[in-house]
């Protein structure tokens, strides 16, 4: 490390990890999470969910496929910060137009790379996902120490205002690959969505897309007036970062379009407001659910499938109406909820990524269902029939 410029990261409990600067330079200071996906590290950079964390790569080489421009999942990078154990060196695909250390340059992420990635895995996971910070400027052990401490965390914080956008737009891109999923015919009905923007990826409005949707995308602020406006036949809600239950506005909105029975289905952070507009209370997990291999059982089938994921929070199961919400999915790691859906209204919501960015496609048939309920404007009695 003697020819290469110093990084750190430290840790709320004391913990220090020196390595190498990799990416640019600064200090951050951030959420500390692990991520369990061998591949994907674009579309986890560019995932607004990840917005005010510094995440960790468990897989040991990070970075050889590079960048490709058409691979990212908002307009910029989210993540904080950025570790991985071994960056490569050698980009080897020809749809790259820069390296992955050259791309967090360029776009000002720290990065810290030759650290024990095994070890900080092991830590979060046994203490809980912790504050830290990340600097190649701050190298004083206490100093970090005290800078980690200092961080105000996720709780009680809206951080969804920081990464949403801030006006309506229409979207209209589908898929540029030659996957576009079992079930993403092209139907003769193009029925009209709102897709609240509370951090929303762009392979999310692509499937919505493919599934036979037209899309406007629409603020996390968007009120109910603004919303009706459009005349939807139907409402997404989206991903995003943080913790739920400051996002009151968007909670007040989801309840009146409840109130009108408007087909809805919402993804990760957008299953935690419905959730908490049906009456739901929601908690932060230890070290939340991040990756593409989290398997999830479909109550409603019975079959098992792989999942990509991104969160820290969740629904109590416990607190849901059981005499209006079925569990419709449940995480097989750990029994938290991963899917519900409504006895009498056209509502469901999940948990993980049916969009798959990074992920496998097991779960993409969602995209379907909702077109089926958005056309039948009933409830749906199963999910994935």
């Amino acid at each position: 490390m003697t020819s290469k410029k110093i990084a750190k990261l430290a840790l709320e409990d004391g913990t220090i990890f020196t390595g190498v600067s990799f990416g640019a330079e600064g200090t951050k200071q951030a959420e500390v999470v692990f991520n369990t996906s061998m591949t994907g590290y674009q579309e986890i950079l560019t995932d607004p969910s990840y917005s005010e964390q510094i995440v960790t790569m468990t897989y040991p080489m990070i970075g050889n496929y590079g960048v490709c421009s058409e691979d990212t999942e908002s307009r910029k990078i989210h993540v904080s910060g950025f570790i991985v154990r071994e960056p490569a060196t050698v980009v080897s695909n020809h749809r790259s137009t820069s390296s992955l250390e050259e791309y967090l340059k360029t776009n000002g992420i720290v990065g810290i790379s030759d650290i024990d990635t095994r070890a900080l895995t092991r830590k979060l996971r046994i203490k809980g996902a912790m504050r830290g910070v990340i600097s190649t400027e701050v190298l004083d052990n206490k100093e970090l120490v005290d800078m980690a401490r200092s961080y105000a965390g996720l709780v009680g914080r809206d951080i969804v205002k920081d990464v949403c956008r801030g006006e309506k737009c229409d979207w209209h891109e589908g898929y540029n690959s030659e996957f576009s999923g079992p079930h993403a015919e092209k139907h003769s009905k193009k029925y009209n969505i709102v897709a609240f923007d509370c951090g929303l990826k762009d392979n999310i409005s692509r499937n919505l897309i493919e599934a036979g949707f037209n899309v406007t995308i629409m603020p996390a602020s968007a009120s109910f007036d603004e919303i009706m406006a459009v005349r939807p036949d139907g409402i997404f809600v989206s991903n995003g970062p943080g913790d739920p239950e400051p996002i009151k506005y968007t909670i007040e909105t989801i309840k009146k379009l409840i109130d009108k029975h408007i087909p809805m289905f919402g993804i990760c952070l957008g299953l935690q407001l419905i959730g908490q507009a049906l009456g739901g209370k929601t908690y932060k997990l230890k070290f939340g659910h991040r990756g593409g291999n989290q398997p999830v059982k479909n109550l409603d089938t019975g079959r098992v499938e792989i999942t990509s994921q991104n969160h820290g929070f969740a629904i109590d199961i416990d607190s849901l109406n059981k005499n209006d919400i079925r569990v419709t999915h449940i995480n097989l790691n750990d029994n938290t909820l991963e899917g519900f859906a409504h006895n009498h209204l056209p509502l469901f919501a999940v948990q993980y990524h049916p969009e798959a960015s990074p992920g496998p496609h097991d779960a993409n048939y969602l995209f379907h269902e909702f077109y089926k309920m958005v056309k039948s404007g009933k409830a749906l009695k199963k999910i994935g029939e």
